[in-house]
């Protein structure tokens, strides 16, 4: 430790930070599309040029596998020296680029100091179409990668300064909203320039050997911070098992089987057993996987710790080819983050049972509750708009969990329900946390959420698809489940329609709706030692019902 700089590598850590975020900051305020500039579903990242990750921007731990999966696939289809100054790449492939889901388009920048590449830059962001079968491109009934939208390999949308606008208007052109989609994609290359020039002026400022010395020491710290943080947990094996409703067309559960292997500040993730691949698109392809990975990692671990490729190093993945966690081509993989989402549970899972109890936490709400909505803006010109609903996160032995959170590999924000109207002939009927959805325990977990939204005009597409029904949120030492998830389709005439299979692809006509409620956090404990002040505040607060803490609290007589 004598030959790290502290003092440098803190300086430049958040310096890098700052210039990660300030992209982020661009991206979110100029990009045009509700999915990115107000659900924040985008992220950035900075890597060396060997395509080692140097930091990211503290938001979507999904998808720096897109970003990552991008810059190290670049690297093996090209050689360093082929890259000129202004050139800029796109990719959003799985399979070709390392992508996450065909909608997550990547932009990544190579940054040259004193004519020689010394970084890139890369951002992500969720486009809301991509062109395919669905509108929205992604729906769990796809089964091949083929019908979910175009697929873009690594190629040079800007050519030593120049964009390429055919390029640009041919991926646009094969999407339901190509305005949209130029306008976002011209975002991203403007941001990456942006953050580009922070990094060159960084170098100027500071000097580039003294700036890479710093990054080289972070990585270092980052490694032996979390090799130590392992050795504090017992050696031995500690196993998992975790499954999804479907296998996203109708059929049974996918299970995913998890061994952890603790030794010596080493850890060995191993996912044999775990099912065959989908035939629907619950499949996740590589860098999902390792992004899910290190994400329920660093959550278990120690947050605090960096984000970087330090962190990677203790850690090993075995997973089997051909399995919903390895894939073969051209298996569909556009809603991987619901197994994803299970990856981080069968993690939470596993490490509660190496971790101190004070350190454990129970698994949230961890899957998508996912909309998408398809129309024609009152201008005529069309829209697709991408809805991801948050649910209850898990409680802790001293905490209640939070309400309604994205939890696990997500971090978008809901959005609000102003600019949703505005833009969309859409109205949100109802939103707000739902009752007698926290898991019961010593301590409980979150709420979910009511998400209710109707069509003003008649011919609206909506497609949805939502975990949590069959599978929901699991307690730890004693704690209950949390709520499931259910979904309703409500016609004009008020018939109410509960769709078991939690696949609707409808035309929704004027004065209809759908009504999701998102899966509840799981608990933590017994519920016999939950405070009855405890239970009495949660009846007060609207959370649990006087009918729900009779059940589960029958140690407590409840006063409403």
């Amino acid at each position: 430790m004598n030959q790290i700089n502290a003092i440098d590598m803190e300086v430049f850590n958040n310096r890098l930070l700052s210039i990660t975020d300030e992209v982020m900051n661009t991206l979110i305020r100029s990009s045009f599309s509700t999915n990115i500039k107000e659900r924040k579903d985008a992220s950035v990242a900075i890597f060396d040029k060997g395509g080692r990750l140097i930091c990211q921007a503290l938001y979507i731990p999904m998808l720096l596998s897109g970003v990552m999966g991008g810059v190290e696939t670049l690297l093996t289809s090209r050689q360093l020296e082929s890259f000129q100054e202004g050139d800029v790449f796109i990719c959003n492939d799985v399979y070709l680029a390392g992508g996450s889901h065909s909608n997550d388009i990547s932009i990544i920048t190579p940054v040259f100091i004193d004519g020689k590449i010394q970084y890139f830059i890369g951002n992500i962001g969720h486009h809301s179409d991509v062109g395919g079968v669905i509108p929205g491109s992604t729906d769990h009934i796809l089964t091949s990668v083929f019908a979910e939208g175009i697929r873009i390999p690594h190629m040079r949308i800007v050519r030593e300064g120049v964009l390429d606008e055919d390029l640009l208007a041919m991926i646009a052109h094969n999407t339901r909203d190509p305005m949209e989609r130029i306008l976002d994609l011209k975002v991203q290359i403007a941001a990456n320039n942006q953050g580009a020039r922070s990094l060159q002026k960084l170098a100027a400022e500071h000097g580039l050997a003294r700036v890479q010395k710093s990054m080289a020491d972070l990585l270092i710290y980052t490694e032996r911070r979390m090799r130590q943080r392992l050795k504090e947990l017992p050696d031995g094996e500690y196993r998992s098992e975790v499954y999804t409703d479907d296998e996203g067309v109708p059929g049974p559960p996918k299970k995913i089987c998890l061994m952890v292997r603790m030794q010596g500040g080493e850890v060995t993730l191993d996912f044999a057993g775990t099912d065959r691949q989908a035939k629907g698109s619950i499949n996740m392809g590589h860098y999902p996987l390792l992004a899910a990975v290190f994400c329920g990692i660093n959550m278990m671990v120690d947050p605090s710790i960096p984000a970087n490729f330090g962190m990677f190093q203790p850690v090993r993945i075995e997973t089997p080819e051909g399995t919903i966690l390895n894939p073969e081509f051209p298996a569909a993989v556009g809603n991987r983050e619901y197994t994803a989402q299970r990856v981080v549970r069968a993690i939470t899972l596993a490490f509660a049972q190496a971790l101190p109890r004070e350190r454990a936490v129970a698994p949230s709400a961890d899957i998508n509750t996912g909309m998408a909505f398809y129309g024609k803006r009152r201008s005529g010109e069309p829209f697709v708009y991408v809805e991801a609903v948050a649910g209850g996160v898990g409680a802790t032995l001293r905490k209640d969990g939070m309400h309604g959170t994205q939890a696990g590999i997500t971090n978008t924000s809901n959005t609000p329900a102003e600019p949703l109207e505005i833009e969309f002939p859409l109205i949100v009927r109802e939103y707000g946390l739902a009752i007698d959805t926290v898991g019961p325990g010593r301590t409980q977990g979150g709420a979910a959420i009511i998400r209710d939204i109707g069509s003003l005009v008649d011919g609206v597409s909506v497609s949805t698809k939502a975990d949590g029904k069959k599978s929901p949120a699991p307690g730890i030492f004693g704690g209950g489940e949390g709520g499931r998830a259910s979904l309703e389709y409500h016609r004009a005439d008020g018939a109410v329609e509960e769709i078991e299979m939690f696949v609707v692809d409808r035309i929704m006509a004027k004065g209809e709706a759908i009504r999701l409620i998102s899966p509840g956090g799981g608990g933590f404990g017994e519920p016999a030692e939950r405070a009855p002040a405890e239970v009495a505040r949660s009846i007060r607060e609207g959370f649990i019902s006087p009918e729900f803490a009779a059940q589960h609290y029958p140690h407590v007589t409840p006063k409403a």
